[in-house]
């Protein structure tokens, strides 16, 4: 896709006579001018639904003359007439599409996901509107083949080599036929996506597990979940996007754990208009032709490319070397917890919604402790305010103030000014962690507001989780993974807040995608950082803090159950490689969708009934919406990276602003504009070791 361009901060007045009728409709629609707001943060009182369908229309519009004005320049193409100005082009576009995607993901609706339905395919069309436009490819082709010779900075040199890299992957050197082709292939794969991504929600939405008597949700609260729900008088069981659910660690009855379980698992496979086998068919068939038509013998190998693994074999590897030690662990941890279960229920066979509930018993009685003693120490406010944020300013000396008068989509959202060390502007930073029927389900970082030296913006960044709210009252206690997640998704806000380049193309996260995760995953190192750990972990009545025995446990645990953390990640992995490394004629049909899975986890070996995958094919969204299709395996190449640099900063006296201004200036400032793993090699000084990684997943025996 094109890079999509930043919005412009600034004040708009208009006159108080009469408008024409196209500035009367700019005036009543807040989307066709930037936002007067700080550092353009948006208008989120002032838009409402229908005003994005007309906004597209005519940013889509606008984009395409201004595209169409470079491509027919008929002075001789240069860098700032042909690169720059694609740079610049789209400034509208660019804008109503990043409020858009992030509301639907954040707070979505009937009308919004409308709108992004019939989006789909349009805005598809859009990128190939340019992406196959033979005249503008003609000018970049010529500027790229003599880039040695045009005297370019890095940065220049990399977007124009970035630019022309762009088209060619998109098809421009294709003939006619195969583009009209590509066309219809890639606006059908949009739509698909689309529709996946809206029957993942609605049927998590839909798929509630209610139980009509108190007593069997012992060893949990679910009142507050079921008056949401509108069950009078009954209690419903939420589920979040991936396999397993939280309340499956406390349940105490094992036919409730079985029925939320299997709900979950069921998912985009039980018939009807939300069943997902048939487009996650149709969606590997498409992308596979799409890959075969750029030349390329599968979908993988073309995602592959661009990332730094580059090629299907590297991934493969990791997989496949770390795949037997990852079960063999799982497979001891499962011994023990079927010890456990065999006391309390004599005959009993360890099943996987039985995993979570005895893992917690084993972990109390092997480190005599359990989630239960952490919680009251986990506050919410306490661990953003007094870890994420402390950690932050310890290491890169920034500061956060709160504010109340800028606008929100919803009123559990909380937004932060972001001051550096000396006191200037750096940032705004939204804050949404409660779950609701209309947000996505997982954790992430987006932008509002795209730090570029060109534009002139600065970053406007937002965090989003889906913790449960609490009843009236009382207060937000996190579990250890949710603090753990916290920490991991401000570390991408602080990649985008930290941005310091001059070309949109390459701001903040527009990294590649197994690289994007490397320094969030490194944020997580502060967790458990002394001095972090004792400033945020206090009880949230007494303020006492974390017993420093209770303290000691907690590291000590700290890997407990990684067999099965690694293997349930890794069976994921395995299924998008798999989907993703077929050709066309290999897809099976929609009714084998479910077969094909289980063949591909036998042959793996890591088909291990009590560790079912991360996320099963059908409603695993981070592959079947676009984003990380052939691209799951990320988050272990990245912690490959996290291990080696928390080695680093471990040896090098850890929670300093000297290390914190090195790791941003040589890594989290340079965005895209520096090849991945040169960024990486330049600040640690030598390539990564896998040994720390297999350390920390207790996998040392596998091989390297």
């Amino acid at each position: 896709m094109t890079s999509l361009p930043r919005a412009l901060p600034g004040l708009l007045l208009f006159a108080t006579m009469s408008l024409p009728a196209a500035d009367a409709a700019e005036a009543s629609n807040p989307l066709l001018t930037p936002s007067p707001l700080p550092f353009g943060y948006p208008a989120f009182d002032r838009v409402r639904d229908e005003h994005y369908a007309p906004a597209f229309t005519q940013g889509m519009a606008e984009h395409l003359r201004e595209v169409e004005a470079i491509a027919n320049n008929p002075a001789e193409p240069t860098f700032e007439n042909t690169l720059v100005a694609l740079e610049r082009s789209g400034e509208l576009l660019g804008r109503v599409q990043r409020l858009f995607f992030n509301l639907v993901g954040a707070h979505g609706n009937d009308a919004l996901r409308a709108v992004e339905k019939d989006m789909a395919p349009k805005l598809s069309a859009h990128s190939d509107a340019i992406r196959l436009n033979p005249v503008l490819f003609a000018r970049v082709d010529r500027l790229h083949a003599k880039i040695a010779q045009l005297g370019l900075d890095p940065e220049s040199r990399r977007l124009l080599d970035r630019t022309h890299r762009d088209f060619v992957r998109s098809g421009a050197r294709l003939g006619e036929a195969d583009k009209t082709r590509l066309k219809a292939l890639n606006a059908e794969i949009a739509t698909l996506q689309t529709t996946f991504a809206q029957n993942v929600l609605k049927e998590t939405n839909a798929s509630a597990v209610i139980v009509g008597r108190r007593e069997d949700l012992a060893g949990l609260s679910a009142a507050a979940a079921a008056k949401a729900a509108g069950h009078d008088g009954k209690f419903a069981l939420r589920l979040i996007n991936t396999s397993g659910q939280p309340p499956l660690g406390s349940l105490e009855n094992r036919a409730v754990r079985e029925r939320l379980h299997q709900a979950s698992l069921a998912r985009g496979s039980r018939g009807g208009d939300l069943d997902n086998r048939a487009l996650i068919t149709r969606l590997a068939r498409l992308r596979a032709e799409r890959a075969a038509l750029l030349g390329y013998p599968n979908h993988a190998a073309y995602q592959l490319e661009e990332q730094t693994a580059a090629n299907v074999g590297a991934v493969n590897k990791l997989l496949s070397d770390l795949a037997p030690a990852a079960v063999a662990n799982a497979r001891r941890e499962a011994a023990d917890i079927q010890r456990l279960l065999e006391r309390e229920a004599p005959g009993a066979t360890l099943a996987s919604w039985d995993w979570d509930f005895y893992a917690e018993k084993v972990r109390r009685e092997r480190y005599a402790f359990d989630e239960t003693q952490l919680k009251p120490y986990l506050e919410l406010d306490r661990v953003l305010k007094d870890g994420v944020f402390f950690a932050a300013t310890r290491l890169f000396g920034i500061t956060f103030r709160e504010r109340r008068d800028l606008p929100v989509y919803e009123p559990t959202v909380r937004v932060f000014d972001v001051f550096e060390a000396d006191g200037t502007p750096l940032a705004i930073f939204l804050a949404d962690l409660y779950a609701r029927p209309s947000k996505r389900g997982g954790a992430w970082m987006n932008s509002y507001v795209d730090q570029s030296g060109l534009f002139g913006t600065r970053p406007v960044v937002a965090n989003h989780m889906n913790i449960p709210r609490p009843p009236d009252g009382e207060p937000t206690l996190l579990t250890f993974d949710e603090v753990n997640t916290l920490f991991h998704e401000f570390g991408h806000a602080l990649h985008g807040m930290f941005s310091a380049v001059r070309y949109p193309r390459f701001s903040g996260t527009r990294v590649p995608r197994d690289f994007v995760e490397f320094p969030s995953q490194v944020n997580e190192m502060w967790i458990t950082w002394p001095e972090v750990l004792r400033n945020y972990a206090r009880h949230h009545r007494t303020g006492e803090p974390m017993p420093k025995e209770l303290v000691d446990k907690v590291l000590a645990a700290r890997k407990f159950n990684q067999g099965f953390a690694t293997t349930e990640y890794l069976a994921a992995s395995l299924l998008d490689q798999a989907w993703h490394q077929l050709d066309a004629k290999q897809v099976p049909a929609a009714e084998e969708a479910l077969a094909f899975e289980a063949a591909t986890l036998r042959r793996a070996g890591v088909d291990f009934a009590p560790v079912p995958p991360r996320y099963r094919s059908t409603y695993f969204s981070h592959v079947f919406t676009g984003g990380y299709s052939a691209g799951y395996y990320s988050y272990l190449w990245s912690e490959v990276l996290d291990a080696d640099t928390v080695e680093w900063f471990k040896s090098n006296g850890g929670l300093t602003r000297e290390n914190g201004d090195r790791f941003r200036r040589m890594l989290l400032s340079r965005g895209g504009s520096t090849d991945a793993m040169e960024l990486y090699r330049g600040f640690r000084g030598a390539d990564p070791e896998v040994k720390h990684l297999l350390e920390r997943r207790g996998l040392a025996g596998a091989a390297n």
